[in-house]
């Protein structure tokens, strides 16, 4: 006999709609696997009339989102509006009543989740969130969970699939950045403001939950050093081939030393590494256990299938807890942070990819090989192909490690250089 669980979805758009269409498709094979039987008594959105191409019984739909939190049939809530304030004001509403919430909302876990979950934590009531990082790719789970023995001394991750399609299509078309992003939103990979993922905003919020969850404590927005891929161009993708690199927007979690640091930016992968063939719109993310080893998910991170597929087994598990009387907070996400254990940005090591414009004229390569000396930056190649006298050429040269702190101070003198005809784009190397 199964037991009978009631919903209520705030936000019936592209995602909402999709939760809506595999629970009335897949609903019985949920109720075989699970013993649960789901019922939607309740979806909440400004606009009714707009075709989702579901169809709900009558009734179920309202503008008024807060009744449906009160609805005594609804004991889930499941929250898909978005943004900041509303979606806090619902999410705490029915955290106060003793109702579990399963959010894909990142950006408001980023920002709010120690107020959002102490107050589940004091009702004893829980926050699912898998769907907030990978979209249909269980990595919360598989970090929350199934590393729970080990020590995760590292997370790489591509964890925006539209930046990912855009970088993938400069390489494979020599297309520019403007012409590859037209053609993302044209396909429907892109937001018509695309702000948030070429800035490297919304990467920044996946991996703050990622932190959070592997290190035990609250990682803030503000300890996280944000690059977007603005300011790359396709030369820098042929650069890259040519070195024995593919460029992709990374999100790097590392601890050294009991230091953690939390960066999202372009980097340069080498072709053997794993992640270097994920391509498209798919995430990826390499997880690094002192037990395991490095485990890889991969799988299409955005959508509304592959997202409303992660918010269901939220639902299931949040049904479990409910039925078993039990709940399961996540102390990372809801533990204030240890500040002694966060290390600044600018201590952090890396290799550098610079693309200088220089003046094609002798001496050049001494005045910069000086200014990197000066603060400590060895070179460890450096290439040029076009031999173009009397104008700026684009020259690449590869550092081995320096500080974020020098390297930053050595580029803001470089930039100043009258040799030098455009801004220098730097580009981390990852060797994993």
């Amino acid at each position: 006999m199964s037991t009978e669980i009631g919903l209520g979805l705030i936000g019936f758009g592209t995602v909402g709609s999709g939760v809506i269409k595999w629970l009335q498709e897949n609903g019985g094979v949920i109720e075989k696997r699970t013993g649960y039987k789901f019922v939607l008594h309740a979806v909440a959105d400004v606009d009714l009339e707009r075709d989702r191409g579901v169809v709900l019984p009558p009734g179920v739909l309202t503008r008024d989102a807060e009744a449906l939190i009160r609805n005594d049939k609804v004991q889930i809530v499941i929250e898909l509006v978005g943004g900041l304030d509303h979606a806090k004001k619902y999410i705490l509403h029915a955290l106060s009543l003793g109702k579990p919430v399963v959010t894909a909302n990142k950006a408001l876990l980023a920002e709010s989740s120690l107020s959002l979950f102490q107050e589940a934590a004091k009702t004893g009531t829980d926050i699912f969130f898998e769907a907030s990082v990978g979209g249909g790719v269980p990595v919360i789970r598989a970090l929350r969970d199934g590393l729970v023995s080990n020590r995760v001394s590292r997370i790489y991750g591509i964890l925006n699939g539209t930046c990912n399609y855009i970088l993938g299509r400069m390489e494979s078309a020599h297309a520019t950045l403007e012409v590859a992003l037209k053609e993302a939103q044209e396909k429907g990979f892109a937001e018509a403001d695309p702000s948030l993922d070429l800035e490297g905003i919304d990467t920044a919020h996946k991996a703050v939950i990622l932190a959070s969850l592997a290190c035990g404590f609250h990682v803030p927005m503000d300890s996280v050093s944000i690059e977007g891929i603005r300011h790359l161009a396709a030369l820098d993708m042929t650069y890259a081939a040519d070195l024995g690199y593919r460029i992709k927007l990374m999100a790097v979690i590392e601890e050294d030393n009991g230091k953690i640091s939390v960066r999202v930016h372009p980097a340069l992968v080498p072709h053997a590494n794993m992640l270097a063939s994920v391509s498209g719109v798919f995430n990826a993310i390499l997880m690094r256990g002192d037990g395991v080893g490095d485990i890889l998910c991969c799988g299409i991170g955005a959508g509304r299938d592959s997202t409303a597929s992660a918010i269901l087994s939220d639902v299931a598990e949040a049904a479990r807890n409910l039925t078993c009387k039990c709940s399961r907070h996540v102390s990372g996400l809801g533990k204030a942070r240890s500040g002694d254990r966060l290390k600044p940005v600018g201590e952090t090591n890396s290799r550098y990819y610079l693309r200088l414009a220089l003046f094609d004229k002798p001496g050049m390569f001494g005045q910069v090989a000086t200014i990197l000396g000066k603060h400590d930056i060895s070179i460890a190649s450096v290439l040029q192909k076009e031999n173009c006298s009397g104008k700026h050429v684009p020259v690449i040269f590869i550092t081995h490690y320096a500080r974020e702190n020098a390297f930053r101070a050595a580029v803001s003198e470089l930039d100043a250089l009258p040799v030098v005809g455009a801004k220098t784009v730097c580009i981390r190397i990852e060797d994993f």
